[in-house]
This record gives structure tokens, sequence and C-alpha cells, in this order.
């Protein structure tokens, strides 16, 4: 069975735009758009979805497009279907204006920390919206976080025939001697995987997988924020990894998949490894 692209819409021109951005996304991957619309009465329902079909079939003319309306709250309509869903796809506001400016709405937020499949969370500019720079980016962290997120990159990279660019980001005082601050275990870690090795290792399967790809590796010395941040600014997506936890249902969210979820340039893709 072919899982659809699911993407939330509430009326608002953010959910409008992902939908534009989630139907051109469908449309590359051959796979149907599904629109999902949470309302707790009838009232404008029907409109929301009309609208937002509209927009779809407008962004990308070939897209399969079917629609649905569920009479309950938002995040647990949008994490219901998280399983049956190639991705879930969000605007970076809805209706509520939880906050000003860009960030990332409390719906958006909540739904990726709870869902099983890849969230995307459509933020930026038009040209980060409309695939003009032909660039994908994806955070590369020590440690195997980040293996699901980096074969989720290399899939996106091949279906959009686009280059992939690797990130990782280092602190330098960690690669020194061990301090009050830096652990012993972590130095001596960081001396034995210097960051170009942390990159070899995290791409040399895909690459192998995905030979067609055109790829770059990029080391940063400086906060992971700011570097993805910045290496996303001439990029179509940005991809990071998040664990599961391991006590309760949902993800680990730190402070790095935080930061772009709500101040990423472009659309965001939030991966869970399996």
């Amino acid at each position: 069975m072919t899982l659809p692209l699911v993407v939330g819409a509430d009326g608002s021109e953010a959910s409008l735009e992902a939908v534009a951005w989630a139907a051109a996304e469908a449309v590359r991957h051959g796979v149907p758009l599904h629109v999902l619309h949470a309302a707790v009465g009838d009232h404008e329902a029907s409109d929301v979805v009309r609208t937002a079909a509209e927009r779809a079939t407008a962004a990308a003319p070939a897209v399969r497009v079917s629609s649905e309306v569920v009479h309950e709250e938002a995040i647990s309509s949008l994490v219901g279907k998280d399983r049956s869903a190639l991705a879930l796809v969000l605007g970076s506001r809805g209706l509520g204006g939880d906050l000003p400016g860009l960030l990332l709405g409390s719906v958006g937020l909540a739904v990726a920390a709870r869902a099983h499949c890849p969230i995307i969370v459509v933020r930026g500019a038009a040209e980060h919206r409309d695939a003009r720079f032909g660039s994908i980016v994806v955070g590369v962290e020590e440690g195997e976080g980040s293996d699901t997120a980096v074969e989720f990159a290399f899939r996106e990279a091949r279906t959009r025939h686009c280059r992939l660019v690797a990130v990782h980001a280092w602190n330098p005082r960690f690669g020194a001697s061990p301090t009050p601050e830096v652990p012993p275990w972590y130095a001596l870690e960081a001396h034995r995987r210097p960051p170009a090795q942390v990159l070899d290792d995290a791409l040399r399967g895909p690459v192998e997988r995905y030979g067609d790809t055109l790829t770059s590796r990029l080391v940063i010395d400086g906060p992971a924020r700011q570097a993805l941040v910045d290496a996303a600014s001439e990029a179509d997506l940005l991809i990071v990894g998040a664990r599961r936890r391991q006590l309760v249902a949902g993800l680990q969210l730190g402070l790095i998949n935080h930061a772009l979820l709500h101040h990423a340039p472009c659309p965001v893709a939030v991966v869970p490894r399996t």
C-alpha cells in the first residue's frame, strides 16, 4: 500500500503554504496527498478543505488529493495519522497565533514531539519553499542518532535530483584535554573520532547506496544550531534526526531541534530514529 503524505490544514495562510509545498512533494514521490482538517464543529470545515484542495492542485496539477474532516482536537488528529503516513506536513503557524513573529505554534511543536513518522514544518520565504536552490542540508551528530535522518536525506536528494550537504558541528574545546567542563570520556571520544571522521562514518553506507547523489561535507567549529541555520540559508530543505524517549511516547526534541523548528530559514524535517 502506498502511504500518503498527510498535511494539516486549518485555513491559515501558513497552512495553505504547507499544502502547496506538500502537493509538490507528493508528486515528486509519486504518492497521494491527504488533507486533514480538525474541527470542533462543522462550521466552515468544508470551506477549509475545499480551499486547501484547490491550493494543492494549483501548486501541482498532477497531485492526487483526498481530504478529511475529523471532529477532535488538532494534535490528536494529526498524531493519529502518523503510522499511516509517509510524513506529516505542517505550517509554521496556525490560526491560533500562539507566538509572535515566525515561531512555530504549540500544535506544530506538540505534533513534532509525539509523531512516529517524519514531521516537516514548512517555513521560509517562497524561494525556499519552491525548491529554487537545488540543495538539501542534513545535520549529522556524533554516534548513531542521525542514521535515519541521513538515509531520509539521501532519498530526498535523489528524488529531487539535487545536491546534499552533510553538516557536522562541534565545539573545538571538546577536542582538548579534559577539564572540569569537559568530561574525560568526551575528550577521549573526540580525540578518537575527529569531526571529519564522524561525517565519513555516517555517510559511508548511504554514499554506496546512492552513488549518483552529489554530496558535500561541511565541518563547522561552533554551535550546531547556528551552523545548521547558516547552511540552510541556501537550501530547499533542512533535515535533522530525533531520538525516541525511553519511558514515554514521543521524541526527545533537544535545544537544536527546538531552535530549528522555530527559526530555520527553509522547510525543516524532523526524522525519528528507527
